[in-house]
Protein backbone atom coordinates (compact mmCIF):
# COMPACT_ATOMS: atom_id res chain seq x y z
CA UNK A 1 0.00 0.00 0.00
CA UNK A 2 2.83 2.37 0.90
CA UNK A 3 4.58 1.55 -2.38
CA UNK A 4 1.42 2.32 -4.37
CA UNK A 5 0.98 5.62 -2.53
CA UNK A 6 4.60 6.58 -3.16
CA UNK A 7 4.28 5.71 -6.85
CA UNK A 8 1.10 7.74 -7.17
CA UNK A 9 2.80 10.74 -5.56
CA UNK A 10 5.81 10.34 -7.83
CA UNK A 11 3.64 10.34 -10.94
CA UNK A 12 1.82 13.50 -9.85
CA UNK A 13 5.08 15.31 -9.09
CA UNK A 14 6.66 14.22 -12.37
CA UNK A 15 3.68 15.60 -14.28
CA UNK A 16 3.99 18.83 -12.33
CA UNK A 17 7.68 19.29 -12.98
CA UNK A 18 7.28 18.47 -16.69
CA UNK A 19 4.66 21.14 -17.23
CA UNK A 20 5.45 23.76 -14.61
CA UNK A 21 6.29 27.23 -15.79
CA UNK A 22 7.39 29.83 -13.26
CA UNK A 23 4.31 31.85 -12.44
CA UNK A 24 5.01 35.52 -12.02
CA UNK A 25 4.44 36.57 -8.45
CA UNK A 26 2.16 39.34 -9.64
CA UNK A 27 -0.85 39.11 -7.36
CA UNK A 28 -4.28 40.49 -8.23
CA UNK A 29 -5.05 44.13 -7.32
CA UNK A 30 -5.48 44.58 -3.59
CA UNK A 31 -9.16 45.45 -3.93
CA UNK A 32 -9.72 42.05 -5.57
CA UNK A 33 -7.44 39.99 -3.35
CA UNK A 34 -9.71 37.66 -1.30
CA UNK A 35 -7.26 37.52 1.64
CA UNK A 36 -7.05 41.30 1.78
CA UNK A 37 -10.83 41.69 1.57
CA UNK A 38 -11.39 39.17 4.37
CA UNK A 39 -8.76 40.78 6.61
CA UNK A 40 -10.13 44.28 5.97
CA UNK A 41 -13.70 43.21 6.73
CA UNK A 42 -12.68 41.41 9.94
CA UNK A 43 -10.61 44.40 11.03
CA UNK A 44 -13.49 46.79 10.43
CA UNK A 45 -15.96 44.61 12.34
CA UNK A 46 -13.65 44.02 15.31
CA UNK A 47 -12.67 47.68 15.54
CA UNK A 48 -16.32 48.73 15.55
CA UNK A 49 -17.13 46.09 18.18
CA UNK A 50 -14.29 47.39 20.33
CA UNK A 51 -15.46 51.00 20.00
CA UNK A 52 -19.10 50.08 20.73
CA UNK A 53 -18.09 47.74 23.56
CA UNK A 54 -19.97 44.88 21.89
CA UNK A 55 -17.21 42.30 21.90
CA UNK A 56 -17.70 38.94 20.16
CA UNK A 57 -18.97 36.27 22.50
CA UNK A 58 -16.21 34.51 24.38
CA UNK A 59 -13.55 37.13 23.65
CA UNK A 60 -11.96 39.39 26.26
CA UNK A 61 -10.94 43.00 25.51
CA UNK A 62 -7.29 41.91 25.55
CA UNK A 63 -7.96 39.14 23.00
CA UNK A 64 -9.84 41.55 20.74
CA UNK A 65 -6.98 44.05 20.89
CA UNK A 66 -4.48 41.30 20.09
CA UNK A 67 -6.50 40.13 17.10
CA UNK A 68 -6.91 43.69 15.83
CA UNK A 69 -3.14 44.17 15.98
CA UNK A 70 -2.58 40.90 14.14
CA UNK A 71 -5.06 41.85 11.41
CA UNK A 72 -3.41 45.26 11.03
CA UNK A 73 -0.05 43.52 10.61
CA UNK A 74 -1.45 41.10 8.02
CA UNK A 75 -3.04 44.01 6.14
CA UNK A 76 0.30 45.82 6.20
CA UNK A 77 2.11 42.77 4.79
CA UNK A 78 -0.22 42.56 1.80
CA UNK A 79 -0.08 46.32 1.17
CA UNK A 80 3.71 46.59 1.30
CA UNK A 81 4.98 43.10 0.45
CA UNK A 82 6.43 42.26 -2.95
CA UNK A 83 7.76 38.75 -3.52
CA UNK A 84 6.17 35.80 -1.75
CA UNK A 85 8.82 33.16 -1.10
CA UNK A 86 9.35 30.04 0.99
CA UNK A 87 12.77 29.00 2.32
CA UNK A 88 13.49 25.56 3.72
CA UNK A 89 16.12 25.63 6.47
CA UNK A 90 15.12 22.23 7.87
CA UNK A 91 16.90 18.92 7.26
CA UNK A 92 13.95 17.43 5.38
CA UNK A 93 12.10 17.91 2.12
CA UNK A 94 9.23 20.38 2.44
CA UNK A 95 6.10 20.42 0.30
CA UNK A 96 4.93 23.88 -0.69
CA UNK A 97 2.00 25.26 -2.67
CA UNK A 98 1.89 27.10 -5.95
CA UNK A 99 -0.48 27.65 -8.84
CA UNK A 100 -0.99 24.68 -11.12
CA UNK A 101 0.55 24.89 -14.62
CA UNK A 102 -1.77 26.02 -17.39
CA UNK A 103 -1.62 22.58 -19.01
CA UNK A 104 -2.31 20.72 -15.76
CA UNK A 105 -5.37 18.48 -15.62
CA UNK A 106 -5.62 18.95 -11.85
CA UNK A 107 -8.94 20.27 -10.54
CA UNK A 108 -7.20 21.99 -7.62
CA UNK A 109 -6.42 25.71 -7.60
CA UNK A 110 -3.07 25.12 -5.90
CA UNK A 111 -0.89 22.02 -6.02
CA UNK A 112 2.16 20.82 -4.11
CA UNK A 113 5.80 21.05 -5.17
CA UNK A 114 8.78 19.74 -3.22
CA UNK A 115 11.53 22.00 -1.87
CA UNK A 116 14.91 20.60 -0.80
CA UNK A 117 16.69 21.48 2.47
CA UNK A 118 18.58 24.75 2.13
CA UNK A 119 16.61 25.90 -0.92
CA UNK A 120 14.41 28.98 -1.43
CA UNK A 121 11.71 29.37 -4.06
CA UNK A 122 12.31 31.62 -7.04
CA UNK A 123 11.16 35.16 -6.29
CA UNK A 124 9.39 35.21 -9.68
CA UNK A 125 7.22 32.30 -8.54
CA UNK A 126 4.58 32.88 -5.87
CA UNK A 127 4.76 30.40 -3.00
CA UNK A 128 1.24 30.26 -1.56
CA UNK A 129 1.71 28.05 1.46
CA UNK A 130 3.26 24.97 3.04
CA UNK A 131 1.85 21.44 3.10
CA UNK A 132 1.89 19.79 6.53
CA UNK A 133 1.91 15.95 6.37
CA UNK A 134 -0.26 13.95 8.76
CA UNK A 135 2.67 13.30 11.12
CA UNK A 136 4.04 16.85 11.10
CA UNK A 137 5.23 18.37 14.37
CA UNK A 138 4.82 22.14 14.20
CA UNK A 139 5.55 24.54 17.04
CA UNK A 140 2.35 26.21 18.25
CA UNK A 141 0.04 24.02 16.15
CA UNK A 142 -1.71 20.72 16.75
CA UNK A 143 -1.72 18.68 13.54
CA UNK A 144 -3.94 15.59 13.62
CA UNK A 145 -4.28 15.21 9.84
CA UNK A 146 -2.68 16.52 6.67
CA UNK A 147 -3.17 20.29 6.41
CA UNK A 148 -2.19 23.36 4.42
CA UNK A 149 -0.42 26.30 6.07
CA UNK A 150 -1.65 29.21 3.97
CA UNK A 151 0.49 32.36 3.79
CA UNK A 152 -0.28 35.93 2.82
CA UNK A 153 0.89 37.51 -0.45
CA UNK A 154 4.12 39.44 0.12
CA UNK A 155 5.31 37.09 2.88
CA UNK A 156 8.80 35.62 3.07
CA UNK A 157 8.28 32.39 5.01
CA UNK A 158 11.24 30.59 6.54
CA UNK A 159 10.96 27.07 7.95
CA UNK A 160 13.48 25.97 10.57
CA UNK A 161 13.76 22.89 12.77
CA UNK A 162 14.07 22.92 16.55
CA UNK A 163 17.13 20.81 17.32
CA UNK A 164 15.78 19.69 20.71
CA UNK A 165 12.12 18.95 19.94
CA UNK A 166 12.32 18.23 16.22
CA UNK A 167 9.39 20.60 15.67
CA UNK A 168 9.10 22.70 12.52
CA UNK A 169 9.09 26.42 13.30
CA UNK A 170 7.82 29.24 11.08
CA UNK A 171 9.13 32.80 11.25
CA UNK A 172 5.58 34.15 10.78
CA UNK A 173 2.10 32.90 11.73
CA UNK A 174 -0.15 31.47 8.99
CA UNK A 175 -2.95 33.37 7.32
CA UNK A 176 -4.94 30.20 7.91
CA UNK A 177 -4.49 26.46 8.48
CA UNK A 178 -6.96 24.34 6.51
CA UNK A 179 -7.67 20.67 5.85
CA UNK A 180 -8.81 18.77 2.78
CA UNK A 181 -12.30 19.84 1.76
CA UNK A 182 -12.03 23.28 3.38
CA UNK A 183 -10.23 24.82 0.42
CA UNK A 184 -9.70 23.78 -3.20
CA UNK A 185 -6.04 22.94 -2.65
CA UNK A 186 -4.26 19.61 -3.10
CA UNK A 187 -4.03 18.16 0.44
CA UNK A 188 -3.22 14.43 0.11
CA UNK A 189 -2.90 12.16 3.16
CA UNK A 190 0.89 11.72 3.24
CA UNK A 191 3.66 11.32 5.80
CA UNK A 192 7.00 13.11 5.98
CA UNK A 193 8.66 9.90 4.78
CA UNK A 194 6.53 10.05 1.62
CA UNK A 195 7.83 13.56 0.90
CA UNK A 196 11.46 12.62 1.58
CA UNK A 197 11.25 9.76 -0.92
CA UNK A 198 10.42 12.00 -3.89
CA UNK A 199 12.47 14.19 -6.20
CA UNK A 200 12.23 17.95 -5.40
CA UNK A 201 10.61 19.97 -8.20
CA UNK A 202 9.88 23.44 -6.82
CA UNK A 203 11.15 26.42 -8.87
CA UNK A 204 14.19 27.78 -6.99
CA UNK A 205 16.64 30.65 -7.37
Amino acid sequence: MKILKALALAIVLILNVCSVQPALADSPPIDKNPDYLTITQSLTELTKAQQDNTLPEGMTPAEVSQQINQLKYQKYIIETGEDTTCRNETTQTVAIYGEKPKKSASTFDSIIYLLSPGEETDDDWACQGVYLPNDAKVAGLTIDSASAFKILPGTQIVLTENAETGEIEFNLPPANVVKAGEINWEIPDLTQADLNSQFPNAPVD
